[in-house]
């Protein structure tokens, strides 16, 4: 082989061999860039699921709440009626009272040395039969009943909080 064929070869080898290298390096670049897309489009699934999943927890903590806020608005109804249902009887006692429709008294104790002759209730009826019995002074019914308004309303207002940390705490 002459210098120049040797010359000519080698250039042709090396032609050659630059071809299967650029080849190789496309055939590479091709098999890249599809697992590129397959990890891309993997990802893309992993993110949808992973946002459906988000949405579906959203969806159930919101249905959880407007449950909840329900109930609390039921049970704030309930409170409102009993409280207005209280209001009302205690102002029908007090109308009672004021009237003289209704008198309180208070049941004496029977302490024969003091010798205080307090008057009892002529007729008074009452689960301690013919115990003496002294009749209150309206105002002081009046006075009496404000206190007992006042912790019935206090009572009320006690069992809405306990039924709505119950409700909270389901």
């Amino acid at each position: 082989m002459s210098p120049l064929g040797l010359k000519a070869w080698a250039v042709g080898v090396l032609a050659l061999l630059a071809l299967a290298v650029g080849a190789t390096w496309k055939v590479q670049d091709w098999r890249y860039g599809k697992r590129l897309a397959e990890q891309a489009g993997l990802h893309q699934s992993d993110l949808a699921e992973i946002s459906r999943a988000a949405a579906a927890q959203v969806q159930t903590e919101l249905g959880k709440r407007l449950l909840l806020e329900q109930n609390l608005a039921t049970s704030e109804q309930t409170h409102h009626q009993v409280l207005t249902n209280e209001e009302e009887k205690q102002a029908r006692l007090r109308d009672r009272l004021a009237t003289a429709d209704l008198r309180l008294s208070v049941l004496l104790a029977e302490d024969p040395a003091s010798g205080c002759a307090v008057p009892s209730a002529s007729g008074a009826v009452g689960v301690v039969h013919g115990a003496r019995r002294a009749q209150l002074d309206p105002a002081h019914a009046q006075r009496i009943i404000a206190i007992t308004d006042a912790g019935d309303r206090g009572l009320i207002a006690l069992q809405a909080c306990q039924a709505y940390v119950r409700e909270l705490n389901k």
